[in-house]
């Protein structure tokens, strides 16, 4: 009798857990003062969202070193560097060539710019790089159009980097029978087994997968894709995309509508892959949404609502509605806003708002996130380029 009741209050207690990992999540309306103005914005409830400094330009994706320092890559050809309490932005190196995002590994630093990651040896709590200290480390295809480079060491102690091709419906794909300048849109692996780096694929198939991160619990890679903009107003969705290794994910010769994967008529060109290759997106959010950065959160971090889930940046792009020129009425603008795809028992269960409200009912936006983290304390931190140029918080209250 009560080895049964220990295995009752064990399956009880498995329920209850399972059950609070779906709690919904509720919100509230914060006023977030932006240069002198308020503005309203709809954040979890039991949160409070803090703009830590305005005093960046173009910053992107961002990385913690193990002191906890804070390094942000920036349009405007900067990488900064922040200490805690991340209120004061300062010159780390500035480099040409968009330096977009950072990474670490032991005693290094990495730097994700268009035409290359380029490295150099770093000591925690250094404040400055030199530009006669940074080294390429291995070169990648540049060139306009989506020149975003994301940089990112995997859980297996090898350097990942993603790319998109230049347009919509561009030839071009990571694979051999394509010149160097043409492997582009998707994820690849640095092969440094050999006497010099070599890039390997590891995902194909993806229009612009800004963003991307490892399950803390799985170790298996998830990444954002932006789909193209010549199929109308509300097609193709955005992805959330699982990547396995050689993964091929359709684009541009093929578009998933949302339930099934179809051809693309846009690109003459012999698909590399055939149609039944296709990997379809785990998840998807609406049209002309932008997505950016994808951090996941581990344990001790936000709370139980978000453990083991993917926090994405959802920037916002063109207009859903005609009227206003070539991008459409601007009070009709894809809202830019953060999200969580949350997952349960391994794969995912829904994708949620966690911040909303940085448009306004004309189609200004405030603040347009980028970038985004979880920091040493377990608070969710994130960039915003547009708008305002700078970093904020959403930490939970004690």
């Amino acid at each position: 009798m009560t080895m049964r009741i220990l295995t009752l209050l064990f399956l009880c207690s498995l329920f209850l857990s399972a059950h609070a990992a779906l709690e919904n999540i509720s919100y509230q309306t914060q006023s977030v003062e932006i240069n002198g103005d308020n503005f309203s914005a709809q954040i979890p409830t039991g949160y409070k969202l803090e703009l830590l400094t305005g005093d960046l330009e173009g910053p992107r994706l961002f990385s913690f070193a193990e002191n906890g320092d804070l390094f942000i890559g920036a349009k405007s050809d900067q990488v900064y560097r922040l200490a805690p309490p991340y209120k004061n932005p300062h010159a780390f190196i500035k480099l040409s060539d968009y330096p977009h995002s950072i990474a670490f590994r032991k005693n290094e630093i990495l730097i994700a710019r268009t035409s290359g990651v380029y490295h150099a040896e770093y000591k925690t709590g250094q404040k400055t790089l030199s530009q006669k200290e940074i080294k390429l480390l291995a070169a990648l295809p540049g060139g306009g159009g989506h020149d975003s480079r994301t940089v990112a060491v995997g859980p297996d102690g090898r350097v990942y980097l993603s790319l998109g091709i230049s347009g919509n419906c561009s030839n071009q794909y990571i694979g051999d029978d394509y010149s160097f300048y043409n492997r582009r849109g998707g994820v690849l692996v640095l092969d440094e087994s050999g006497a010099r780096p070599e890039w390997k694929a590891f995902a194909t198939g993806l229009r612009n997968p800004v963003g991307f991160d490892w399950h803390p619990a799985t170790n298996v890679l998830y990444a954002s894709n932006n789909g193209p903009d010549h199929h109308g107003y509300e097609q193709p969705p955005e992805y959330f995309s699982r990547l396995d290794a050689n993964s091929f994910h359709g684009m541009p010769w093929y578009q998933f509508n949302g339930t099934t994967i179809n051809r693309d008529t846009c690109i003459d060109e012999k698909p590399p892959q055939p149609i039944n290759e296709v990997v379809k997106p785990v998840a998807t959010f609406d049209s002309r949404n932008a997505p950016m950065a994808v951090a996941f959160v581990a344990d001790n971090a936000m709370d139980e609502r978000f453990k083991n889930s993917a926090i994405v940046a959802l920037r916002g792009s063109w207009a859903t509605k005609s009227g206003g020129g070539f991008f459409g009425g601007n009070a009709s603008r894809r809202h830019p806003k953060i999200v969580v795809v949350r997952f349960e028992q391994g794969g995912v269960h829904s994708v949620e708002n966690v911040i909303t409200g940085f448009q306004l009912k004309n189609g200004d936006r405030w603040a347009r996130p980028v970038g985004v983290g979880i920091g040493p304390d377990g608070a969710l931190y994130f960039t915003s380029d547009s708008g305002i140029n700078g970093l904020f918080r959403l930490q939970k209250i004690k």
